[in-house]
């Protein structure tokens, strides 16, 4: 019966919004783009359709990412974007009004937690919980949250890492840094630039990121063409380029994410420090499929890290298994009526 699909997870992303369904599974995944037509304030396109339009678009018509570092930047387009979302994943004949889950980062405050829940709520939703990435990232994962013991998640996404050591349902040691899968693209196409006097896009240095993208270098090198405009003569241009090359290019980058976890561990107590290195660290998010991310960090904090199953989607699959278990996940969630 789908009239008793009142339930929905919605992880809220900087790169992309997935929204889940608890019994079906993620029944949506687009890029978190707006497009806006600047003449008549309308919105012209939202998801897969506004990402195509990114650096394409006429003057008039400008797609906006309307969530920076993991909160809302511009409110009335998160609005018109999450109701967009709720529409499309619930079917143009649905009349109940669901009960949302909205996925926060760790670091988030008050007043931008307080957006969400309005924004949500404005969007359609009857009822709102918020609750912190990390807890829905390990829950996706398949850790025991609630056990007395020290579980470390590191989710990377696309606008912040997320590091909290979690022990007994509850945040105890955290920390947020606006340094992930966003900046490791501006930083490969920083280095294009400087090293090759080659602009390229953003589409073209998350292709680069996927294709050959390193956190280690690597013997045998991967190799790719890539597409854009030599800055000299101003003409399109195509050169091959290397993967320790990139290595090189998002250094600094990846030396900000593993410091993050470095803080987390000097703030977690002794007795789940003890744990953590038993169990090693569990990498969920997108950004932490980056090749051989796991073994930098392993090298750095000589302590093992592991990428979780599915990890593109464990905070997504966290919100569906949060929502079937309320009662059990109380703790965790901020809710709003």
């Amino acid at each position: 019966m789908s009239f008793f699909k009142k339930k929905l997870g919605i992880d809220l992303g900087t790169a992309n919004t997935l929204v889940y369904l608890p019994g079906e599974g993620i029944v949506l995944n687009e890029p978190s783009v707006v497009a806006v037509s600047e003449s008549d304030n309308r919105i012209v396109a939202v998801g897969l359709e506004a990402k195509e339009m990114i650096g394409k678009t006429p003057d008039d018509i400008v797609a906006y990412r309307p969530m920076k570092d993991g909160v809302i930047a511009d409110y009335r387009v998160t609005e018109a974007m999450l109701n967009y979302y709720i529409n499309k994943a619930l079917g143009r004949w649905n009349i109940w009004k669901p009960e949302v889950m909205v996925s926060v980062p760790a670091g988030v405050t008050s007043t931008e937690r307080r957006a969400v829940i309005e924004a949500a709520m404005k969007a359609g939703a009857k009822q709102a919980y918020i609750v912190k990435e990390p807890i829905l990232a390990a829950i996706g994962a398949g850790i025991p949250i609630y056990d007395a013991e020290g579980h470390m998640v590191v989710d990377i996404g696309g606008g912040t890492t997320d590091v909290a050591v979690i022990s007994l349902g509850g945040i105890v040691a955290s920390t947020s840094v606006k340094c992930a899968g966003n900046k490791i693209d501006s930083a490969i196409a920083d280095y294009v630039k400087k090293t090759y006097n080659l602009g390229i896009g953003d589409r073209m240095s998350e292709e680069i990121k996927i294709a050959i993208g390193s956190a280690v270098p690597l013997d045998e090198e991967l190799s790719m063409k890539i597409k854009g405009r030599d800055l000299i003569t101003g003409l399109p241009k195509i050169m091959e380029i290397g993967t320790n090359e990139i290595v090189r290019g998002i250094n600094k980058e990846l030396r900000e994410i593993i410091k993050s976890i470095k803080d987390v561990f000097q703030e977690t107590p002794p007795e789940l420090s003890a744990d953590i290195i038993d169990k090693g660290i569990i990498m969920t998010g997108g950004s932490s499929q980056l090749r051989n991310l796991p073994e930098l960090i392993y090298r750095r904090t000589g302590v093992k890290a592991y990428l979780a199953d599915d990890a593109l989607f464990c905070v997504a699959k966290g919100t569906g298994i949060a929502l079937l278990h309320l009662e059990t996940y109380k703790k965790s969630i901020i809710a709003k009526r």
